[in-house]
């Protein structure tokens, strides 16, 4: 393996990938040279040979994408670099695994599939919270027929993150522009990874169009006024607006709501919300009813299903997972990935996913542009879709 990007995030997927067996992590890149190094020691104390180091600026990347002895690259730089390093690391034979979203425009989705298509090889976006633990045990509740038939799902990204974005490190080095540009969904996979893996998207249907609205722009101004100096440049009109609310609509019917808001002080919420025939779920607190075994109209607490539901995949790696970011998820999704790779079988989310899911960005601010006109998302399947397999339980 290689990592290109090793902040935070990135960081902490060189823990996980530390611990699965049968890894050697053989190169780091990242413009901040100190704290590569400071990676590659870890890598080093853990028994591995330490790690070779490409911190030449911002394509070093490209150097490093010619070593001849890489099979994966990680890529978790930010967004803008996404595309970038994916197409590099295929290009030059590498298998490519890579943060959230994949992408932010729909032409660059395109270059992502025909890229892999071209070069036979994987190219994998890492959406953790299909992986969480609530989210699998509703997958394997699914799967079980426990809802009936699928009709509605709703997700999303609601997360405060003003702080964050007027911080001078980390995402704070780039996360407040998109907001300064760009008015959308800019951060859909989070909620939709989950509901798109529950309705067998790609595998059996298909999104079909969306429309999009946002609200007014308030929070970014209102905190930058309060908490920043005068003069500061970043005291400015922002064109994110605080709450983004799109639906998609799928080939066989479905519905799917997704908001994002990461501009209000508002409680973290995924929603993570599927109904079908016999019941609905969600999160947030986690909730469920289902006909036929749920008394009354009320709700049961989500736990309660835990022990028949848990996914096997959790009760496998529950310990390994233990101390792994976002509450064990991060360390679920990296195993499934080596997994898959050394057996040589489909990984759990493949390129289209990774374009299907990330295309929703762009579409939702040409909706919003155009007062919530509906807008056709693509078929990066070309139409297998419809005899694609579905995902079994997973792992």
């Amino acid at each position: 393996m290689a990592f290109v990007g090793v902040g935070l995030q990135g960081g902490s997927h060189v823990h996980n990938f530390m611990q699965i067996p049968r890894v050697r992590i053989l190169a780091i890149c990242d413009i901040d040279g100190p704290r590569a190094a400071e990676v590659g020691h870890w890598v080093a104390e853990s028994g591995q040979a330490a790690p070779d180091l490409y911190t030449r600026g911002d394509e070093d990347f490209r150097r490093l994408c010619e070593r001849g002895d890489i099979d994966l690259v990680f890529n978790s730089t930010p967004w803008r670099w996404h595309v970038p390093v994916c197409l590099a690391a295929m290009s030059t034979g590498k298998h490519v695994a890579v943060e959230v979203p994949a992408a932010y425009r729909v032409e660059d989705c395109w270059q992502l599939v025909e890229t892999a298509e071209r070069t036979r090889r994987h190219c994998v976006m890492m959406e953790n919270c299909s992986y969480g633990r609530s989210e699998l045990m509703v997958l394997n509740m699914v799967r079980h027929g426990l809802f009936g038939e699928l009709l509605h799902g709703e997700g999303a990204y609601i997360h405060d993150l003003r702080e964050i974005k007027f911080g001078d490190k980390n995402e704070g080095l780039w996360r407040l522009e998109h907001s300064i540009h760009r008015n959308g969904n800019l951060y859909p996979t989070h909620g939709l990874g989950p509901i798109a893996q529950c309705m067998d998207i790609n595998r059996g249907d298909q999104f079909d169009y969306m429309v999009s609205m946002s609200s007014n722009a308030r929070g970014l101004a209102l905190y930058a006024r309060e908490h920043l100096q005068e003069g500061d440049s970043r005291r400015r009109a922002y064109a994110l607006g605080d709450m983004n609310t799109s639906i998609i609509k799928t080939k066989r019917g479905r519905t799917i709501v997704m908001q994002h808001d990461t501009t209000t002080p508002r409680p973290y919420s995924r929603i993570n919300l599927i109904q079908g025939t016999r019941g609905c779920y969600v999160g947030y607190p986690d909730r469920i009813h289902i006909e036929g075994r749920t008394e009354g109209d009320d709700w049961e607490d989500g736990e309660s299903y835990r022990e028949e539901f848990d996914h096997p995949l959790w009760q496998k790696l529950e310990q390994d997972a233990e101390g792994a970011g976002h509450g064990g998820m991060d360390y679920l999704e990296d195993y499934r990935l080596i997994e898959a790779l050394l057996a040589g079988e489909p990984t759990d989310m493949d390129v289209y996913d990774a374009a299907a899911l990330s295309a929703v960005i762009e579409i939702s601010e040409k909706s919003v542009a155009s007062r919530a006109k509906t807008i056709e998302i693509p078929d990066f399947t070309r139409g297998r879709w419809k005899s694609n397999l579905p995902l079994g339980i997973v792992g």
